[in-house]
């Protein structure tokens, strides 16, 4: 399933991206990626349900210049295949907050030192809202 992308967002430090949807029943996983545009994501959240070889973990990553870096894995996983899903995603110059449903929360670092996001892009989920705070 092609997913939403939006460009020239100019999110700044301490804004929050609220993204409600809902994971279809069959997903292998899905993916929210964030940063300047398609080549350099400042956060790579890929909860995978049943994906290469993980079960029910929350992969992390960036990537600059088309270029990943090393992953990062959560065994936090608050998602349900064929339920609503709710995250709230920010960051300042040091790290990326993401509040995950029921509280959780996760933290990633800043690889790239973005001072701004402009690109978001949402893949294999069904989008209910978008809300910018």
């Amino acid at each position: 399933m092609a997913g939403l992308v939006l460009n020239n967002l100019n999110l700044k430090p301490g804004q929050c991206i609220g993204i409600k949807g809902v994971v279809p029943k069959d997903a292998k996983s899905f993916a929210i990626n964030l940063g300047k545009d398609s080549s350099n994501y400042v956060l790579h959240l890929n909860p995978r349900f049943d994906r290469e070889g993980d079960i029910n973990t929350i992969v992390c990553n960036s990537k600059e210049a088309d270029v990943w870096g090393e992953e990062q894995r959560e065994s936090t996983f608050p998602f349900q295949q064929g339920e609503t899903m709710e995250v709230c995603i920010s960051f300042d110059k040091s790290e990326i907050k993401v509040k995950l449903s029921g509280d959780h929360e996760l933290k990633f670092p800043n690889r790239l030192s973005v001072d701004k996001v402009d690109y978001l892009e949402v893949d294999c989920l069904q989008i209910k809202g978008l809300k910018f705070d």
